[in-house]
This record gives C-alpha cells, structure tokens and sequence, in this order.
C-alpha cells in the first residue's frame, strides 16, 4: 500500500531509541527509511537476551521497515557517501553529541549548503547546545518522573518512556516541518531533548505543581484526582476500575448493585 510519506527519504543517523523510533514511524508511513550505521552496528544490536533468529529483539522493535548501511565517518570514501545521502534527503534525523557530526559536514549548517530543502531533526538529552550525553533513566530521575513512580522508593517506569516521548515529538516535528517545507521549499531544523519531552509529558503532575503549588507524590497504583482509578483485590485476581466522571460512577454502582 502507498503510504502518505511515500518518495520521502530519511537519512537516519540516530541510534538506541528515541531516534530509530521516530524514524520508524515515518517508515510506517510510506517513508524510505536508510539507517547508517557504525562498522559496530546500533548498539541495541547487541541488547539482549531475548533474541529472535540470532537478533536483539530490542533492535527489531524498533527497526522495522527500514534500510542499512555500514559506515565509517572516520573513513572518507564512506564519509563521502554519507554525505551523499544527506545531500538527497528530504528529512535527516541523528543523535550525536553535540557538535559531533561538525568535522565530518553533517551538522545542520552545513547540510542546509547543500540541500535548503532538507528537514533536518537533532534529537539530545538536554538540549542541543548541552554536550551531557542523554539515557532514558537519567531523565526520569532528573524530570521527577521517578519521583511519584512507586510507593516509596523512587521507580524508574518499566519501559524507555521519556525515549519513547521524545521519539513522538520528534515525528511531530518532522511533519510539521515537512508541511512548511511544501508551502515554502524550505527546511527546517527540528530540535527535540528527552528532558523537555518528559516535562510536557508530565501533564496534569506538572501542572499540580506550576499552577497549583501542589509537590506530588509517589501513589503507587492510585490516582491523584478521582476515585476508584486503581486494581482492586478481589477473590482470585486484581480487578481494575477506571470511572473518571459521576455518570460513569452511577453506571458502577447500579452494575454491582443485587437484583430485588
């Protein structure tokens, strides 16, 4: 099927998550994903148990539908030909350090030379401008997302969720972009860090506590607000109830209510 990005081309230079996330998705869309590599391969190549078929299943989940190429910056006939790649691009995602890709004449700037067109997406841990490197549960720590993880001790989520944020805004960004590439044929560079990507994720926690002076808490299962919005024991499993209005909660209780 022809997907809506379809004869977009996406040089990805990202690797781990956030970026190969993001990337995935354009590939889902009708994108032609080429992912380079390292002469090592993504690191998450090598993230494992479990594997499937000799393969990271970490790797795999986020990785579909794309394109490899092994290359080495550092070498000037695979330099060259990744600069090819970025001269053709419409949109080119990576997640180096910053400043990293500068001597090799991939950076933004420079990219723009030689292709104005191009959406040109720079994913970070703390902001473009900050050379700190970035992984996802130094975020949750530093964002206070393990802080009202849990009961008591501070509990880092059980997926890479502050990657997987910053690899939708991330998306978001590059489709914005590429809309205002088709009213002007400009390009644009996206910037997106995992820190920022947590703070707009924290929603309604953020806003208790800018708006309300409210510091929030770990409740482990409970919610904030409203009630019941939690598992409940029962006899032979936990049952969980979710009614966010008193419509739904009238709905319960004439539910579990006995037939006279």
């Amino acid at each position: 099927m022809t997907g809506s990005l379809d004869g977009v081309l996406v040089a990805d230079f990202s690797r781990v998550l956030a970026g190969p996330y993001a990337t995935m998705l354009l590939a889902d869309l009708g994108a032609d994903v080429v992912k380079v590599e390292s002469p090592d391969g993504d690191d998450t190549r090598r993230w494992g148990p479990p594997f499937a078929g000799g393969e990271a299943t970490y790797f795999l989940s986020v990785n579909r539908n794309k394109r490899s190429v092994r290359l080495d910056l550092r070498d000037p006939g695979d330099l060259g030909l990744a600069r090819e790649l970025a001269a053709r691009a419409d949109v080119l995602v990576q997640n180096f350090r910053a400043g990293s890709l500068t001597r090799y004449g991939l950076d933004f700037a420079q990219v723009r030379e030689s292709n104005p067109g191009c959406v040109y997406c720079t994913i970070s841990g703390f902001g473009a401008d900050s050379a700190l490197p970035g992984y996802d549960l130094l975020v949750q720590a530093m964002g206070g997302l393990m802080s009202i993880t849990g009961d008591t001790e501070p509990t880092k989520v059980g997926v890479a969720v502050v990657d997987v944020l910053a690899g939708l805004h991330a998306t978001v960004g590059i489709l914005a972009a590429l809309r205002h590439r088709e009213a002007t044929g400009a390009g644009q560079h996206v910037q997106v860090d995992l820190l920022h990507s947590l703070l707009s994720g924290l929603v309604n926690q953020a806003g208790a506590y800018v708006a309300g002076g409210v510091v929030p808490e770990p409740m482990g299962n409970r919610h904030p607000s409203i009630v019941p919005y939690a598992p409940y024991p029962t006899a032979d499993r936990p049952l969980v109830l979710a009614v966010g209005s008193a419509g739904g909660l009238n709905e319960l209780w004439s539910a579990c209510m006995p037939v006279r």
